[in-house]
């Protein structure tokens, strides 16, 4: 028994026993149409058609009783294939990411390693830009998840989800004066200050926390790149300020860093993906890499939840017992220099 011998008793009932149009739609000819419906009643051992000579005139009782049977085996032979389709367009395809630069180089990583471990055939592009930027490439359809911390909650036609939270660090040459002494806004702000530009990594907190305090920082060099922001500051041009993920102890023997939440506050990364998308298997797989509270349940739960663009999870405290301990967990994979 085979499926064409099947598909020729379904198609000789659909052309009202007409097994030249039967042929016409299985691309065959007549006389095989004929002989795999021969063949398959003497498989079974019962007639499926009555016959005025070699002609077709209509189902006997068994063939009446077998037909719906046949139908539902093709059928499913048909969801079967369909599920495969499926299968390996999940297994197949592009995964396009968007993001800046700090995420790129120090937070993703070890999620897009772990990602192509599960998912070897699946093409992943990077892309940095700015937050605005990264925003524009979702909604242009030129992204399929977007990762940064400003700017992605703005949008309305994004859904932006939080990941983890992080503080920035000052960075300064062995041997500086602001090592030996409390750190203030106040101390901080009597050296030439190198850090990121308008829009950039939390830069928004940055001035914001200077203004609270009346003071004017003396930002002489701002950059995208935090690699870029170290290498001036181990060139003697000022004191840096970077996100803490930036800093890597192993890789950064020039330099030392001092915490500075206190000054700065805590930010939230996020990830985004465009509002009503259908988002693949790997998609999931990939978000769920990066920030693991991000199960494809919760991803699924914001797509429905057409009232808000971020989730509340950013005051959660799953979200809270992984945000630094996630990111070093990334920045600690990479390979020392």
């Amino acid at each position: 028994m085979n499926f064409q011998q099947l598909r020729s008793v379904r198609e000789a009932v659909r052309s009202g026993f007409n097994l030249t149009e039967a042929a016409l739609a299985l691309h065959t000819s007549q006389p095989g149409v004929s002989r795999q419906i021969r063949e398959l009643e003497e498989e079974l051992g019962i007639e499926l058609f009555a016959r005025a000579g070699k002609r077709l005139t209509g189902l006997t009782q068994p063939g009446q009783h077998m037909l719906p049977i046949i139908e539902r085996m093709l059928m499913e032979s048909s969801n079967l294939r369909q599920a495969g389709q499926e299968y390996l367009a999940q297994q197949n395809g592009l995964l396009s990411v968007a993001a800046t630069h700090s995420q790129a180089r120090y937070a993703m990583p070890v999620a897009v390693q772990d990602f192509r471990g599960s998912f070897p055939h699946v093409r992943l592009s990077l892309h940095q830009g700015s937050p605005k930027q990264i925003a524009q490439m979702l909604i242009d359809g030129e992204a399929d998840v977007g990762i940064a911390t400003e700017a992605l909650g703005d949008y309305p036609q994004l859904i932006a989800l939080p990941c983890y939270r992080w503080t920035h660090s000052i960075v300064v040459p062995p041997g500086h004066p602001l090592l030996d002494a409390p750190l203030t806004l106040a101390s901080l702000n009597r050296f030439p200050l190198i850090t990121y530009d308008n829009g950039f990594t939390g830069r928004t907190r940055i001035d914001e926390a200077f203004a609270s305090q009346g003071l004017t920082p003396g930002i002489v060099l701002t950059a995208m790149d935090a690699d870029v922001i170290k290498t001036y500051v181990q060139l003697g041009m000022g004191v840096g300020i970077v996100a803490g993920i930036a800093y890597e102890t192993e890789r950064d023997t020039e330099l030392r860093a001092l915490e500075a939440g206190h000054l700065f506050g805590i930010n939230l990364t996020k990830l985004a993906v465009l509002r009503g998308s259908y988002l693949r298997s790997y998609v999931y797989a990939f978000i769920e890499a990066f920030a693991p509270t991000l199960t494809r349940a919760v991803v699924d739960q914001a797509l429905r939840n057409e009232g808000t663009s971020v989730a509340s999870a950013d005051t959660d405290t799953e979200l809270q017992s992984q945000d630094l301990r996630n990111a070093t967990r990334h920045a600690a994979a990479l390979p020392a220099a």
